[in-house]
């Protein structure tokens, strides 16, 4: 009758939405009814007992029943009464019981929640009522498998909760756990560990999950227990069998790895390694050509890693403390590991290879600092070198056309192989040379033959050069004399072997790669121009069959005549007709995918730009040439613009308004060519750029597809601001007041530059204009910020942040400009208006970037209106409003003294405080003697500040405001 009335408190149909199969409502429901159970003072105890009852036999039922308890160990453990704290205790031991009592073991993410529980029950007690913890359970689960298994699982919670360095805890927990791990070193350690010892014996031969848990917890608990209780005959022995034992190798070498880590003085740590050496060599594990498992041998390079990386550690510590002899002993067991790290490092499998480049790369940086280095370690160096080079190519698996999770992994290690490479760049500049240079010759006298990895990786050595032996402003043709004969040697090689014509792509681009990396040989032979510009051209490059390498030709194309465009004089014109086709605005219409994307157009219409702008013809034929590249892009622009008007169908308006943004991205992107003004007109290009700009003027009207083409406009806009300066300005105020039309945040956030750039270059010429737009653009702004928005959208919240900066930098630019007039004429309601803002940017919104900007204004327009003759009104608006800001502002719960930004923030308020007083003087300290104490601020403190104020070094006042504002916060 009880049970059944028990029963009768757990709502049934609410944990039928346990399931995850159920229905929606059934869900809800579960939901609300854990909140209901997490919160009610009693709710876990019903849990509680259905745990120890075994009422269920639903396992999302057991789940919920554990998290409920967890929920009041977490949160509520505090509050409860000794009685209820012991039932949690004897829930736990009992289930516990009844787990040794089960056939079927419960499911692993039942004992895992359970094993936190437990965990989380532990750190809450074991320092004060529960100090048998480990005794108890242990003395509860002996040997019995299932009991066992929870009790390991729980250890390896407790890392997780109290030793794990990747979780981080506040001083107060880490005080704990501190207190925690020196109470288990003295009271339970030696027996936990005696109980891995027990376990591991017992079920090494029959139960090897258990074992490789076992194995885990040591290694997990290893380094920060007593290293004698682990590393003595006895546990050595067990995991060396372990090492021979098929399930259990790969966690066993996990085990050795973290024992090798362990922090120690660096004598204790060389015998250790040597040691745990001599036995692995002796058992035969160094002989890694007869061992065919290949995820044991990733561990095995990971555990010699540790070794080696140790012994590197030891040698340092012990060059610091000046024993010569032992760190002469530790730099020989060092160099004795050197030929199993290179049979690791040349084997075929990358993942083992990786796992011992660490120790490779420590090695290097130990040579490094050598004075001189033996016959051995030079041997040593050339072994690592052509081991390096060996492991860069590409296997015969790698798909160059769909790259996966293989190939990315692929290039991260290619990543590893760069940083050795550039250490033996350090260790032996010359050997590197001399190496790549015999590689790359062989390769190149022969490439017909060879395959396409041996090709790509000769180039990509030639290509790395460039960063292992680094040359300032990539001049790697003058200076060291030995070197630049060498690589231009290899440059010569490269261009006149016509290896560009290789049929694969990954050869294709490495070609391009290392052309462009090395541009400046070009200036020292320009003999070779022509052949290359040939191979950028034809199929080769900009025609190559594979689209990734069209693309990533563009763009080495476009950099290769930016750096070489004094030497293009005479192929200017072949290169515009051969590449015209390639000019073209792809239409929207055309099923035929073209041969490059728009984004490498780009490219392409800025290298022809500057092969425009560059070269030595007059400015007539300059002036044509341009004509020529944009007037096609300005057609097409008209003819597309039309059909956009009166195009209905949503999907075809997009595709047409993308054209049209191409069309005006790539007309902008010519003008990249010029540094400014001067350089426009001196090619006759003003013209053709004024025609760009009426033509692409009227898409600013266009009732469909705003923001696309008001984007695009605007950024040309911006382009032109610098190309023709003030031509540009009659154009600016019809162009506002199309896009201060029914604006989204998006467009009014990227409007507000364009004004400050106008404002900033050109100010009092335009300043009749800022006047007539000031308003209308402030007033749309408001329109925007005040439109209503769900409470959680993120998105919305950030766009109307980004538009409150755009805001407060607009009002900034115009004030620091000399362009107050512009606001001052805006008639006193007006001007109220805006300061409030600005005033409310300050004070209110916790946004310490947009509150920094409102402090700078406000300490701007004390200067330009606060003093005697300035603004009517103003002085009272200081006293008004202006001082409060600066007190009320940092005294807000979201600001934060310890955020940089906040300081930054603190320091601009401060400066305005600063200014107020050099402006209004005496009167200003008097309205503080008479304002701080309405904010609780005592006399005392009060005159502190005021003789603060009144000195003249702004540092110090500064350090005292923000001193001032951490003692009001306390």
């Amino acid at each position: 009758a009880c049970e059944s009335a028990f029963l009768a408190i757990m709502d049934e149909q609410a944990l039928m939405g346990l399931n995850p199969n159920a229905d929606a409502c059934y869900r809800q429901r579960a939901l609300v009814y854990f909140e209901q159970l997490k919160e009610s003072l009693d709710g876990w105890e019903v849990c509680a007992g259905a745990l120890v009852k075994g009422l269920y036999s639903d396992d999302h039922v057991k789940f919920f029943c554990f998290q409920v308890l967890e929920h009041q160990i977490k949160f509520r453990h505090g509050s409860l009464t000794g009685a209820q704290q012991q039932l949690i205790r004897e829930t736990l031991m009992k289930w516990l019981q009844s787990q040794l009592m089960n056939i079927q073991p419960e499911k692993p993410f039942i004992r895992n929640k359970a094993a936190q529980v437990l965990a989380l029950t532990f750190v809450t007690e074991y320092l004060t009522h529960w100090p048998k913890f480990f005794f108890d359970i242990l003395a509860l689960v002996g040997l019995n498998p299932n009991g066992v298994d929870i009790y390991l699982r729980t250890l390896m919670a407790i890392d997780g909760e109290v030793v794990d360095r990747d979780i981080m805890h506040g001083p107060e927990a880490t005080r704990r756990n501190t207190l925690i791990k020196d109470n288990m070193r003295e009271q339970c350690i030696p027996a936990l560990v005696e109980s891995w010892f027990q376990i591991l014996q017992t079920y090494q031969h029959t139960h090897s999950e258990l074992t490789c848990q076992c194995l885990e917890v040591v290694g997990a608990y290893v380094s920060w227990i007593d290293l004698n209780l682990i590393a003595n005959d006895r546990f050595v022995n067990v995991l060396l069998s372990h090492m021979s034992m098929e399930e259990l190798r790969e966690e066993a070498c996990d085990c050795l790895f973290e024992i090798v880590n362990k922090g120690m003085d660096p004598v204790d740590k060389t015998k250790l390694v040597e040691s745990l050496s001599r036995v692995l060599q002796s058992a035969g594990f160094f002989n890694v050509q007869q061992e065919e498992d290949v995820d044991f041998l990733a561990k095995f390079s990971r555990l010699v890693n540790g070794m080696g990386q140790s012994l590197v550690l030891s040698w340092m510590k012990l060059g610091k403390t000046g024993d010569g002899k032992v760190a002469t002993e530790t730099l020989g067991s060092l160099e004795a590991k050197v030929p199993l790290m290179l049979q690791l490092l040349i084997h075929e499998d990358d993942d083992i290879s990786a796992n011992i480049v660490g120790f490779c790369y420590d090695y290097l940086q130990v040579l490094k600092q050598l004075p001189a280095l033996s016959d051995q370690q030079k041997s040593n160096i050339e072994a690592i070198m052509l081991a390096v080079m060996n492991k860069l190519k590409y296997d015969d698996e790698y798909n160059f056309e769909n790259e996966g999770e293989d190939e990315a992994m692929f290039v991260e290690y290619r990543k590893q192989l760069k940083m050795l490479l550039d250490r033996l760049a350090q260790v032996s500049p010359e050997l590197l040379l001399e190496s790549v240079h015999r590689v790359f010759n062989n390769t190149m006298q022969n490439w017909h033959a060879v395959a396409f990895m041996e090709v790509e990786v000769a180039i990509r050595l030639l290509y790395m050069l460039g960063e292992a032996l680094p040359a300032s402003h990539g001049a790697h043709f003058s200076g060291d004399a030995a070197k630049a004969s060498t690589l231009q040697a290899m440059m010569r090689t490269l261009i006149s072997c016509s290896v560009s014509e290789y049929q694969h792509s990954s050869v294709s681009l490495e070609f391009f790669e290392t052309v462009v990396r090395y541009d400046k040989f070009f200036l020292v032979e320009p003999q070779h121009i022509p052949n290359v510009l040939m191979a950028f051209l034809d199929h080769r490059g900009l025609r190559h069959s594979s689209p990734k390498v069209r693309s990533r030709v563009a763009y080495l194309f476009s950099r290769f005549i930016k750096t070489l465009h004094k030497h293009m004089n005479e192929f200017i014109e072949d290169i515009l007709s051969r590449i015209q086709d390639l000019l073209e605005l792809a239409p929207p219409e055309n099923g035929f995918p073209a041969l490059l994307s728009s984004d490498d157009q780009l490219f392409m219409f800025e290298t022809a730009g500057v092969l425009i702008v560059s070269g030595e013809s007059p400015a007539e034929r300059k002036q044509a040439l341009m004509r020529s590249l944009l007037s096609p892009l300005m057609d097409a622009f008209r003819v597309l613009l039309a059909k956009l008007a009166q195009e209905t169908d949503e999907e075809r308006q997009t595709v047409l308004a993308d054209c049209l943004s191409h069309a005006v991205g790539f007309a902008s992107r010519t003008s990249k060519a010029f540094s400014n003004k001067q350089t426009v007109k001196h090619c006759g290009c003003s013209e053709v750029y004024l025609d760009c700009l009426q033509t692409f003027l009227p898409a600013l009207s266009c009732p469909v597809q705003r923001g696309v083409l008001r984007s695009a406009v605007r950024s040309f806009l911006h382009r032109m601001i610098i190309c023709l300066e003030e031509e540009v300005l009659p154009f600016i105020p019809a162009a506002s007041q199309h896009m201060l039309k029914d604006c989204e945040p998006k467009d009014l956030q990227e409007f507000i530059p364009l004004i400050s750039q106008i404002t900033a270059k050109f100010k009092n010429q335009v300043s009749p204009f800022l006047q007539e737009i000031f308003m209308p653009l402030v007033m749309a702004i408001f329109e925007v910020l005040s439109r209503p928005a769900e409470e959680n959208d993120q998105t919305a919240a950030l766009e109307k942040q980004m538009l409150r900066r755009s805001y407060f930098s607009f009002i900034q630019t115009i004030a620091s400009s000399g362009m107050n007039e512009v606001m001052a004429r805006q008639g006193a309601e007006n001007i109220e208006r805006v300061l409030f803002t600005i005033i409310q940017g300050a004070v209110d919104f916790p946004d310490p970037v947009a509150q920094k900007t409102c402090f700078i204004i406000l300490s701007r327009l004390v200067e330009l209106w606060g003093g005697k003759d300035g603004l009517v009104g103003f002085p009272d608006f200081i006293y008004k409003h202006i001082v409060p800001a600066c007190f009320m502002a940092p005294l807000k719960l979201t600001f934060d003294l310890s955020d940089a930004q906040s300081v930054l923030t603190l320091s601009e308020c401060t400066l305005t405080l600063h200014m107020i007083h050099l402006k209004r003087g005496p009167e200003c300290v008097q309205f503080l003697q008479e304002y701080l104490p309405s904010l609780h601020v005592s006399p005392e403190i009060t005159q502190e500040l005021c003789q603060v104020l009144q000195q003249p070094d702004v540092k110090v006042l500064k350090n005292y405001m923000k001193a001032f504002f951490q003692q009001a916060k306390l």
